[in-house]
């Protein structure tokens, strides 16, 4: 145990528990152990962590519903902040839609529409968390999160303040936001339109049509890359002849070549390795250097800068 998760784990007393797998939290069922891990019950809780965090440097995961996280076999010697059941609610406000951080998004999705409230029907297919679509501008089905978020609240792990951000003070882009490895997204609220329950449900179980008919079940994280302007990355793997390419536990779906799905009981390093070699055989064959939504930690020399562990959090 390095100084600073000792100090942590000081500070934070009963509050964090050591060696906690993180596998089980992501959406790949793989990967190492946190050093550290904490749940917070509140805000306030949260404002606890940070201080924690402020006086020992401990490096910070801050982990949702782990639907875009790998993390090393090796694990992460640092502080994994879970963001869980404490801030999953939601409530509604005449077209208002306010959700915790922790909330699923097909949750949010549902509970709009059986509200009558439309505009997030395309969040039943996305599987992680508020605070993480928020973070990383998640979308699907022809819309994202920047189309209908109006503003976040956010505690800052690096300086323990809590602010209420607007969407446009976010830098919203295609998967893209300024947020930081250390902001936590804890609530946020959505302006949706006045609809009709039975055609919002009827759009959402199209939704959900599509995805299983299109899309791979198992241990994955959805999406490996981002698209490419002008292209689809699922079009140039498989244009590589790369479905059903395998690395170890690791495979490129046969159904959709942007998903790769994990064995049970699988390597993490397995699917970084197979990231890894999907990227390379795509840029020699097309010259198109394509970029993972996939937050990977723990796999230092292994990846370019944006998979590096200060520039990653796990949806």
């Amino acid at each position: 145990m390095t100084g600073d998760v000792r100090r942590a784990a000081q500070l934070l007393g009963d509050r964090a528990a050591a060696d906690v797998p993180l596998g089980p939290l992501t959406t790949y069922r793989v990967g190492g152990r946190a050093a550290l891990a904490v749940t917070p019950t509140s805000e306030e809780d949260l404002l606890a962590v940070a201080a924690a965090v402020g006086q020992s440097g401990i490096p910070v995961l801050v982990v949702g519903r782990g639907s875009n996280l790998l993390v090393a076999d090796g694990g992460f010697d640092g502080l994994a902040v879970i963001v869980g059941e404490a801030f999953d609610q939601i409530e509604t406000d005449g077209t208002l839609v306010k959700a915790g951080g922790g909330t699923s998004l097909p949750v949010l999705a549902r509970r709009s529409a059986a509200a009558a409230l439309t505009g997030l029907e395309w969040a039943v297919g996305v599987p992680g968390s508020v605070g993480g679509g928020v973070r990383m501008n998640a979308g699907g089905h022809g819309r994202d999160i920047a189309a209908s978020l109006e503003r976040a609240r956010v505690v800052d792990l690096d300086g323990g303040g809590a602010t209420w951000r607007s969407a446009a003070d976010l830098d919203l882009r295609y998967r893209h936001s300024n947020l930081r490895p250390t902001d936590v997204v804890v609530a946020a609220e959505f302006r949706a339109a006045p609809g009709d329950v039975a055609a919002a449900e009827e759009a959402i179980a199209d939704i959900v049509r599509w995805r299983r008919a299109n899309q791979p079940g198992g241990h994955n994280a959805g999406s490996v890359f981002t698209n490419p302007a002008g292209d689809s990355a699922g079009r140039l793997i498989d244009a590589v002849g790369l479905k059903g390419h395998r690395w170890g536990t690791a495979e490129v779906s046969p159904r959709h070549a942007n998903f790769i799905q994990a064995d049970e009981g699988g390597a993490a390093d397995d699917v970084m390795a197979l990231i890894v070699d999907v990227r390379a055989r795509v840029l020699a064959a097309t010259g198109v250097d394509l970029r993972t939504e996939v937050r990977a930690i723990g796999f230092p020399g292994t990846y370019p800068h944006e998979m590096a562990p200060e520039d990653v959090d796990g949806g």
